[in-house]
C-alpha cells in the first residue's frame, strides 16, 4: 500500500448494493475509474495522442475503453448494437478530443456499467447471450467478466503509454539493462 493512499478497491471490502457474485467486476471497474482519474485527467492533448514506438495512443485507450464497455454490456442485456455504437467503434482510433472530454466520458461509461451491474439479478448470470454479427456464444456473466477485464487491460495500457510519453518523473531514472 502506498502511504497516504487508500488500498486498491478490491481490498476495501464489498460495495453495498451489488450482487456478491459480481463483486470482482465491480471492484475492477471502480479501480479502473480511479486509475483513469489519477493518471489521465491532467494529460495534454499532444501527449494523449502520441504513439510511442507505433503503440496505440493513450487517447485511443480512453475511447476504446468507453466504447467497448458500452458494447459488451449491450450484449449482456441481450440487445444488438446500434448504428451510433458502430460509428463510435469505427472512430475510436481517430485522434479527436482532449483528456478533459475523454476522461469524463470514460468515467461516465464506467458509471453506466456499474448501474447496469447493480440492476443485474443473480438468476440471469448464466443466461445465454450472443456477441456480434457472428452471434458467438457466451453468458451474461461471461460478458460482465470480460467487460471488467477488458476495461482494466486498457486502463493499464493507457497508464503505461502515458508513462512512456512523459518519460521519467522527478527523482526517477530510467533503468537500463546491462
Amino acid at each position: 500500500m502506498v502511504p497516504g493512499r487508500a488500498p486498491e478497491v478490491w481490498l476495501r471490502g464489498p460495495v453495498p448494493g451489488f450482487e456478491p457474485l459480481l463483486m470482482p467486476a465491480v471492484h475492477a471497474l471502480l479501480q479502473a475509474r480511479e486509475d483513469l482519474e489519477r493518471v489521465a485527467a491532467g494529460a495534454g492533448t499532444e501527449e494523449l495522442w502520441q504513439r510511442p514506438g507505433g503503440a496505440a495512443a493513450a487517447g485511443y485507450h480512453l475511447k476504446h475503453l468507453a466504447g467497448s464497455l458500452d458494447r459488451l454490456l449491450t450484449y449482456a442485456r441481450g440487445e444488438s448494437l446500434s448504428e451510433a455504437q458502430r460509428r463510435m467503434l469505427a472512430e475510436e482510433g481517430t485522434p479527436a478530443a482532449p483528456a478533459s472530454v475523454l476522461v469524463p466520458a470514460a468515467c461516465t461509461a464506467i458509471d453506466r456499467a456499474l448501474e447496469q451491474l447493480r440492476n443485474t439479478p443473480s438468476e440471469t448470470l448464466l443466461e445465454s447471450r450472443a456477441v456480434g454479427r457472428a452471434r458467438l456464444p457466451t453468458t451474461v456473466l461471461g460478458l460482465v467478466f470480460h467487460a471488467a477485464e477488458h476495461t482494466t487491460r486498457h486502463a493499464g495500457q493507457l497508464i503505461t503509454t502515458l508513462k512512456v510519453v512523459r518519460g521519467p518523473g522527478p527523482g526517477e531514472e530510467r533503468r537500463r539493462g546491462t
